[in-house]
């Protein structure tokens, strides 16, 4: 692809995709009915709607509608409509790296390399230019057409250093991203909700729960995690070519470790639950009789009440069937070690209905504690 730094001058460079989501691709059917499974072959042919004869692609003519009537093209108009042009990247001004916001990211970026196939010396004008792309924290922006026929997109070329890693074994080399920005069609607007603040307590009780939680030298690292779909078309695949017996259970390692997880951070995790519980009361009274079922601040104190009588709240009328949970749902989550992030009202509705007794003042860590044993102890019997 050409790279136009400026008028005249012009540059060739090669791109590559560096990370890109891997999917299972179908390149032919396969009929499985059959004593062994065999690839199976399609063909279509085009009829006219009248007379029901096949039509020959050289007949065929696109046709689009305007103001009712029916405007035809042929192939070579169609063609010419959808070019703009050869493949290029040609920049049009340059911004500081910070006007760039996070958000402005909804395609993979492209990696871009020199390349001395045809234009000699574009090695050392690229080198230049990332170079003082990277000095002065600076991004350019460009015109885009990635391949021919393609829709015409405003990216963001980024200057990226060189990575090492602990042993010195380069693991990116420097160069240039292609980052393709979005138009104000792609960008949709957050809607406006207030939120509540959580205090300071409950913040530091979480950070415990984070530190505990931290990945080996807090980098995730994408090889370590295999995508489990796409592992399981690939069993499937071989059992059928080679004559296997199907797998029954996929293989997934990006699956949480929960008995670790409960092991490092368990009890911090039932220290915040016991916070939360003690915030939200503190919140709770403290906004109390503020506001309506529909969120609405009460006008004048006749509101509040009349003759003692309270509005039920939309949450209370509600809690009853919100906080029923089902036995299979409980054992599901007792399985898998979740039966701490399931709440206080769920887990005391549970219990009541199974006759299990609780202490007056009851925590949540009592309430999962005597969930706990009570499947624990049937399992034993």
């Amino acid at each position: 692809m050409a790279f136009e730094i400026g008028p005249g001058l012009k540059i060739s460079i090669k791109g590559y995709i560096i990370i890109k989501r891997q999917e299972p691709a179908s390149s032919s059917y396969v009929y499985t009915g059959g004593e062994r499974p065999q690839l199976a072959v399609g063909s279509s042919t085009l009829q006219a709607e009248d007379t029901a004869r096949s039509v020959e692609k050289v007949e065929i003519r696109k046709a689009y509608k305007f103001g009712g009537e029916t405007v035809s093209f042929t192939p070579e108009e169609i063609a010419e409509i959808k070019s703009f042009g050869d493949p290029v990247l040609r920049i049009i001004g340059f911004k500081p790296l910070s006007m760039l916001p996070i958000w402005a990211n909804y395609r993979p970026s492209t990696f871009i390399y020199p390349s001395e196939e045809d234009i000699i010396g574009s090695t050392r004008v690229f080198s230049a230019l990332q170079q003082k792309l990277l000095k002065d924290q600076k991004m350019g922006l460009a015109w885009y057409i990635p391949r021919r026929n393609a829709t015409p997109t405003l990216a963001a070329v980024i200057p990226g250093a060189e990575r090492l890693d602990d042993d010195g074994v380069q693991v990116m080399p420097p160069g240039l991203w292609i980052h393709v920005l979005p138009f104000a069609d792609d960008v949709r607007q957050i809607p406006d909700t207030s939120v509540v603040q959580a205090p300071d307590v409950l913040v530091d009780r979480m950070r415990m729960v984070i530190q505990q939680l931290q990945l080996p030298k807090a980098v995730y690292d994408p090889k370590k995690y295999p995508n489990p779909s796409l592992q399981w078309f690939y069993r499937i695949l071989q059992a059928l070519a080679l004559e296997e017996d199907m797998p029954e259970k996929p293989d997934d390692k990006t699956l949480p470790r929960y008995r670790q997880i409960d092991k490092r951070a368990g009890e911090y995790v039932l220290d915040w639950g016991a916070e939360l519980e003690e915030q939200y009361e503190i919140w709770r009274k403290a906004n109390a009789g503020r506001h309506t079922a529909t969120g609405a601040t009460k006008r004048g104190s006749a509101a509040a009440g009349e003759g003692g009588k309270r509005t039920k709240t939309a949450t209370e009328a509600t809690s009853k069937s919100s906080d029923l949970i089902s036995d299979e749902e409980m054992r599901k989550a007792f399985e898998t070690n979740k039966i701490n992030k399931l709440t206080v009202a769920v887990l005391k509705a549970w219990c009541k209905e199974k006759g299990i007794k609780l202490p007056t003042a009851a925590k949540k860590g009592d309430v999962v504690d005597e969930v706990t044993s009570h499947f624990e102890n049937k399992m034993v019997l």
